[in-house]
């Protein structure tokens, strides 16, 4: 039986023997479909799949074309919002504290840090790892009235929190809460950062997690390289290139964490800042209300030490065999953000090293495939000079080819300009990263800080932003020929050197990294380094004993009249007079008659006083009085009493520490008596500098003896002369003698 199918003019498929519409066909396809139809008489089996098939074809005829997809290349995005500044309420605490607040009422939660200038770059070098070890054990080890695991459930039953740490070149405490509970998390804020206890099994914990971190720190090929091309090149004999070792970690007592605390930790050294949900003169208020009983005071900290960094041109190697691929690292010293060029240098590190679109990526990685990853450029910090640096890793076999294509793009970037698509696309990258830095209050408020603790103005971004939009090619070419140097790149690499492709001598001359890690002192040991501290504090002590034979007895007071000739900040010379009134072993008044008037400083045993001078009278500065028990401190019967802890400092020295934390070396002749004082002070300019005081001309009065002459200098430069023209002791000084008023 044959079955009915047509397909009228306006495109209907008709089939059946009754004519049954069974689809509409586009008519595109009308004139194909007729004639198919047309050379077919078959089954109604066969006609049933060749309608099916009719249909299938037609309905895809029927699909729309597919639209085309644009090229990302045609993507717009609006130009991001301009960095805004909030404005600060910012006030001094009569302690000294600076105060930093910002409201933002987004949220109902507050949150804050105090900053504070530490770090461990004041480590002294017998005991790396202190700063750090206090930072942590400020939080864990509790405060005077809770352990540090009770603050733990404290702050973790109302989602709050308190930490605190010492890094570099900061140390800080911080705290975050909601509005509802500010009040109790600031005062638990308040006892870590004023009164924290150091509690032994704390530091006990610390100690183990760092000997754990020694133990292990081979165990990463990549953090190897890491820290091993930080110390080649800053130098293994300063605190930025040291390395943590267990004898450290053994080294450092309790009594350690406290003095290195107090030490750096009072409110005229702390900056202040909260952000969050209040009002900024309550939140005054309150801060000042909850910081009035913390008036420590401390002498001024000096300057953190400079970066004196040699050129190390050449391979560091450090073999690992058991590894199949290679880890390299190689730059030189960088530079600090205060260097008119570092807009130029962040845009350049960008085009070299600084994302997916960048040189080395496209051209090392993806063009040549020689590593596996590889990026770096231009390290500035805000106070010490960064690393240049670029790290990478790849297959052992092409170790070589990989660093020398590396170096051949720092040499490329170097001599020929970069292009105008790349300039873009960098400066572009660049000042769109800016707003990640202020994208939150809390954010802001610490960026603003970060500027203040390091001395830059408060709009260096938009100082930053302007530069970074001037710069040109010409710029990128002159600051990279002027700041990159590949004669004195170093090059750390850790791998397996039996499998390199060639010999790492083809990229320099190869240094082997020993990654031996010195064994933990024996108890044996130990108590024979024991026996050896013990006999240097021996020596020292012997050496105290004999100045002060020939130093004669402590006087009860002392009078003392010089002529003196300061060398002032602009260079001059002035003369004048000062008198001294001492009553031992802590009440004085100086009166120093100078050309513009005299100045009379009076300092009372319970630690205030006043100051006179030509602009009338004050209370005595927080400076001025660090200075005035510093003197006092440094009187050299009081130095030889030894009322402070003290240490040999050599065959002929001792160093000493006082109450406050303020230390002083002091070397002796070969009779006893002091030759010179080292410490560090204010200058004559203001910021703290090196000084040594130099004793000649002994002389005695009333059975004790005296300097005659003392020199100053200051970084190495005579700053002052005193010549004695009288010195009495035991004259009877009442305190009503010295707190007299001019």
């Amino acid at each position: 039986m044959n079955l009915a199918i047509h397909v009228s003019q306006d495109g209907i498929l008709r089939a059946g023997y009754h004519g049954t519409v069974v689809a509409r066909f586009p008519s595109r396809a009308r004139q194909q479909a007729v004639r198919t139809l047309q050379r077919h008489q078959t089954s109604r089996v066969v006609a049933k799949l060749l309608v099916t098939s009719l249909l299938l074809s037609c309905a895809a005829a029927a699909q729309p074309a597919p639209k085309t997809t644009p090229s990302y290349k045609a993507l717009r995005f609006p130009p991001l919002r301009e960095v805004s500044i909030p404005q600060l309420a910012e006030s001094t605490l009569p302690n000294g504290m600076r105060l930093y607040l910002l409201e933002n009422h987004e949220l109902p939660l507050v949150s804050g840090f105090a900053l504070v200038r530490t770090g461990n770059l004041f480590e002294p070098p017998d005991k790396v790892g202190l700063a750090g070890m206090t930072g942590s054990v400020m939080r864990t080890g509790g405060t005077k009235s809770r352990t540090g695991d009770q603050l733990d459930v404290e702050l973790e039953n109302i989602a709050a929190g308190v930490e605190s740490g010492i890094g570099e070149t900061s140390g800080s405490v911080s705290f975050t809460c909601l509005r509802e509970n500010v009040d109790q998390v600031l005062a638990i804020f308040k006892d870590v950062l004023t009164s924290p206890e150091f509690r032994q099994d704390k530091i006990d914990l610390v100690r183990n997690e760092l000997r754990g971190a020694i133990a292990r720190r081979n165990d990463d090929p990549e953090n190897i390289v890491s820290r091993e091309f930080a110390s080649t090149i800053y130098g293994r004999d300063n605190p930025y290139g040291w390395s943590l070792e267990y004898e450290h970690v053994d080294r450092i007592q309790r009594e350690d964490l406290i003095a290195f605390y107090k030490r750096y930790f009072f409110p005229a050294h702390i900056m202040l800042a909260i952000q969050g949900d209040f009002s900024a003169p309550e939140m005054r208020a309150r801060i000042e209300t909850l910081f009035a009983g913390w008036t420590v005071t401390q002498p001024p900290v000096p300057p953190f030490p400079p970066v004196k960094a040699k050129p190390a041109p050449g391979i560091w190697l450090a073999t690992r065999n058991e590894v199949t691929q290679t880890f390299f690292r190689l730059g030189h010293l960088g530079g600090t953000r205060r260097d008119p060029d570092y807009p130029a240098l962040s845009v350049m590190s960008e085009i070299l090293g600084g994302s997916f679109a960048s040189r080395l990526f496209t051209e090392v990685r993806t063009r040549q495939g020689l590593v596996y990853n590889v990026a770096g450029g231009w390290g500035a910090n805000f106070n010490h000079p960064g690393l240049f640096a670029i790290a990478g890793s790849t297959k052992s076999a092409s170790t070589v080819d990989a660093i020398q294509a590396v170096r051949k793009e720092i040499e490329r970037i170097r001599t020929s300009p970069v292009s105008e698509q790349e300039l873009e696309y960098a400066k572009g990258a660049v000042l769109n990263s800016f707003v990640f830095l202020f994208d939150h209050p809390s954010k802001t408020l610490n960026r603003i800080l970060t500027y203040e603790y390091f001395g830059y103005p408060r709009d260096f971004i938009f100082q930053y932003q302007k530069a970074v939009r001037a710069v040109t090619k010409e710029d990128i070419l002159r600051v990279a020929k002027q700041h990159l140097n590949p004669a004195i790149l170093t090059t750390v690499a850790a791998g397996k050197p039996s499998e390199f492709g060639k010999p790492l001598a083809t990229v320099g001359e190869v240094h082997n990294i020993d990654l031996t890690i010195p064994e933990p002192k024996s108890a044996q040991q130990a108590a024979s380094s024991a026996q050896a501290d013990s006999a240097a504090d021996a020596k020292a002590r012997a050496l105290l004993e004999r100045a002060r034979e020939q130093l004669g007895p402590a006087p009860r007071d002392i009078v003392m009249t010089a002529d003196s000739a300061i060398q002032s900040p602009q260079g001059t010379m002035m003369s004048g007079k000062s008198q001294l009134w001492i009553i031992m072993p802590g009440e004085l008044r100086s009166e120093q008659q100078l050309p513009f008037g005299k100045v009379t400083v009076y300092y009372d045993r319970k630690g205030g006083g006043w100051i006179s001078g030509p602009q009338g009278d004050m209370p005595l500065p927080a400076p001025v009085l660090a200075q005035v028990r510093q003197q006092l401190f440094r009187t050299l019967h009081n130095l030889v009493a030894a009322t402070g802890n003290f240490r040999s400092a050599g065959d002929n020295a001792v160093e000493l520490s006082g109450p406050d934390g303020f230390t002083t070396r002091v070397e002796f002749d070969a009779n006893g008596l002091p030759v010179s004082q080292t410490y560090r002070g204010l200058s004559m300019a203001g910021p703290p500098a090196t000084v040594v005081e130099r004793y000649s001309e002994w002389k005695q009065s009333g059975g004790v003896r005296y300097p005659a002459k003392i020199v100053l200098e200051q970084n190495g430069n005579k700053a002052a002369e005193m010549t004695v023209t009288d010195y009495r002791v035991n004259t009877g000084l009442k305190s009503e003698d010295l707190s007299r008023k001019p």
